[in-house]
């Protein structure tokens, strides 16, 4: 500082100060890109879409021509390598994803950023581009670092209207990448988490295929030695063994075309969350020995997110209630007022204690439901006490 009380115009801290005063000048642009990211994963995006809406916003925030983000996988290549700048001929061109090697496995390696004007002049940098990949020079990389270390990278080229990237950019990206982190872990837990609810359908539908279809069959086949046994003997007996037959092979018919039902996808396109559920009901009354009815016919705006995750939720009390509870009547009511739409599936079933963690272990639907509604921003409340029947209500 001078006699006059000014810092000289070299003085690193007022360059210092520029810079913080210039970033905080462009978060603005920065936190919406992290919105957006944000955003996609609230929308039920994919990892691979989430990874997309940041590149594009990285590239955009700092002009870059071309940018990437990349996720290692563990055996020296990109389980996914992103792009933005580039055309879908271009990529195609370019062959397979790279590998973790040269200047794009070195910001994998560090927890650092490296930023430079020229890419070619770093002894890291190998060169060995695909003949149609364009040149590069300027050059801003930054890691992506979660909790487990790094997770990703950004890779940024080319600085449209300057040699090379700045402080400035740099910090951006950073404020980027330390968001990114997170977004990527999320759409990862979240994609885990649809994954795991896939597992519990299909163990579900196997458990139902043992215990419900294959003992029907069983019963067949005793049923029809019994007939052959006592066909020469006593036909009158066998004449009523064989009415019992078509009983269980009807019986198992049903079965079978109610999980085939449930394997379907829903048209919540076409029919709307209420005509797909109205439909379901209508093939479980056809089916099942229960009644079956639904109460409430709501209009509503088409979420087909949303609306699966509810329909599924639907789906998965109406076959506890029809196949565990020993229901003879199921209830579904779908209302809504002043934006929440309220879901109820209610029986007149035997009944159970739904905090028992031994029964949760053998229902894995229980689990199942109380992700979806997780998922979609919802509530949900099993009520149910022995020979009481049971209540599962939905809140979104």
């Amino acid at each position: 500082m001078n006699q006059s009380g000014k810092r000289p115009p070299g003085d690193p801290r007022l360059a210092s100060r520029r810079i913080v005063v210039s970033v905080t000048e462009q978060l603005s642009p920065a936190l919406k890109a992290v919105s957006d990211a944000v955003l996609a994963i609230g929308a039920e995006a994919s990892v691979e879409d989430v990874l997309q809406e940041l590149v594009n916003n990285a590239s955009t925030l700092v002009d870059a021509r071309y940018a990437a983000i990349g996720v290692p996988d563990d055996a020296g290549g990109f389980s996914a390598f992103i792009t933005s700048g580039m055309s879908d001929k271009l990529m195609a061109s370019l062959g397979p994803l790279p590998l973790t090697h040269g200047m794009l496995g070195a910001i994998l390696e560090s927890r650092a950023p490296f930023r430079t004007g020229d890419i070619h002049g770093d002894p890291r940098f190998t060169g060995d581009w695909p003949r149609s990949h364009p040149d590069m020079h300027s050059f801003l990389g930054v890691p992506i670092v979660a909790h487990e270390g790094v997770i990703g990278a950004f890779y940024l080229t080319e600085k449209k209207g300057a040699s090379e990237f700045s402080a400035e950019d740099q910090h951006l990206i950073e404020v980027l990448a330390s968001h990114a982190a997170i977004a990527l872990t999320n759409a990862r837990l979240l994609e885990q988490s649809r994954e795991l609810s896939v597992i519990s359908e299909r163990n579900r539908l196997a458990l139902d295929l043992h215990d419900v279809v294959s003992q029907k069959l069983y019963s067949v086949v005793l049923t029809a030695e019994t007939v052959a046994t006592l066909l020469d003997r006593d036909a009158d007996a066998a004449r009523g063994q064989l009415g019992k037959l078509q009983e269980i092979a009807r019986q198992a018919l049903d079965e079978l075309r109610s999980l085939i039902f449930e394997l379907r996808p829903p048209d919540l396109v076409q029919d709307g969350l209420c005509g797909a559920l109205r439909k379901h009901v209508d093939v479980l009354r056809r089916v099942q020995s229960a009644h079956v009815e639904m109460e409430g016919n709501l209009e509503l705006p088409a979420n087909p997110a949303r609306d699966a995750e509810i329909f599924r939720i639907a789906q998965e009390a109406m076959q506890n209630a029809l196949r565990h509870a020993q229901a003879s009547r199921v209830v579904v009511r779908l209302d809504g007022d002043n934006g929440r739409l309220q879901l109820d599936v209610v029986d007149d079933g035997i009944g159970f204690d739904p905090q028992s963690a031994e029964l949760r272990a053998r229902r894995l639907g229980l689990t199942s439901m109380e992700e979806r509604a997780r998922r979609i921003g919802g509530r949900l409340e099993v009520r149910s006490a022995k020979g009481q029947g049971t209540t599962v209500h939905l809140d979104v």
